[in-house]
């Protein structure tokens, strides 16, 4: 019998709580997805800023309906509802990337070092990236009630009405099985020993808290030149799932994602979009 994992839950709260009133951190021990569970709580009017951490999802949902199954101990699946206002949502799931990535890995190791870089594929994928080749570390879904919120931010007659957002992430913590995978899974593991579950969440919430209010107020823009260090398209073939082809130039203040290809640069907005670099031999990885 494995040993029971013991989560950081004061601790998250002391380290979130005084910049975000109201906040509370629940740990199930099984959810079908956190995302899931919170949109179901901000429909029946519950939009109170939560951190809501699975052991286990048995339907966790990733990006255009994907599913991401985990199983306890093995991956690291949470999600954060809270009210939010920002003038601008474009590139929200790319700043969150942004802020996970660095949390894991504050230094980007050297080219040729034997740790792997944790970096980022557009629009919401953590890649991790060195002489073991592309290997997927984790993903992120970013949702949004369908209601505004009964809360609202900003002062005077051009107040930003607040929305409610679900900001879900999951990340391998031990090494998985890639059978079936069209891209080797990554862990956690490979970027810090000793990394599990509980000391990532820790590493990972209160920077990501702090991210979300700065996106409110100043939106994708800052934080794109983070963004281009971590790129892992920049530079290289992609191949969109509508067929067109091209090459990765890096990605707008906007957060779209911008393609040079046969009929001149094209920016990728749509995050029905699939992107795929294109591995040496010509087919997609």
């Amino acid at each position: 019998m494995s040993t029971p994992l013991r989560w950081p839950a004061e601790a998250l709260w002391e380290a979130v709580a005084p910049s975000l009133p109201g906040f509370t951190v629940e740990v199930l021990p099984s959810v079908d997805s956190t995302n899931t569970e919170l949109m179901r709580r901000a429909r029946a009017g519950r939009v109170d800023p939560v951190l809501l951490v699975a052991e286990q999802q048995t339907a966790g949902r990733g990006r255009m309906g994907r599913a991401w199954q985990s199983r306890a101990g093995d991956s690291l699946t949470f999600s954060l509802g809270l009210p939010l206002a920002p003038v601008d949502w474009s590139g929200l799931s790319l700043a969150v990337g942004v802020s996970v990535a660095e949390s894991l890995q504050p230094v980007l190791p050297r080219e040729g070092s034997a740790v792997p870089r944790v970096g980022l594929k557009w629009p919401n994928d953590l890649w991790l990236g060195g002489a073991g080749g592309d290997r997927k570390l984790g993903g992120i879904l970013v949702e949004t009630a369908s209601f505004v919120a009964p809360q609202g931010t900003g002062p005077g007659p051009h107040a930003v009405p607040a929305r409610y957002v679900v900001v879900g992430i999951g990340l391998n913590v031990h090494p998985q099985d890639g059978q079936g995978m069209s891209l080797a899974p990554g862990s956690l593991q490979e970027v810090a020993d000793g990394l599990d579950a509980p000391a990532a969440l820790l590493r990972v919430v209160p920077p990501l808290v702090g991210m979300l209010q700065s996106f409110a107020a100043y939106g994708f823009g800052p934080m794109q030149p983070r963004f281009a260090l971590r790129d892992v398209l920049q530079g290289r073939g992609v191949r969109l799932s509508d067929g067109t082809s091209g090459t990765a130039h890096g990605v707008g203040e906007d957060g779209a994602l911008l393609v040079h290809t046969a009929g001149g640069m094209l920016p990728v907005t749509s995050s029905e979009i699939s992107v795929r670099p294109v591995a040496s031999g010509g087919s997609s990885a």
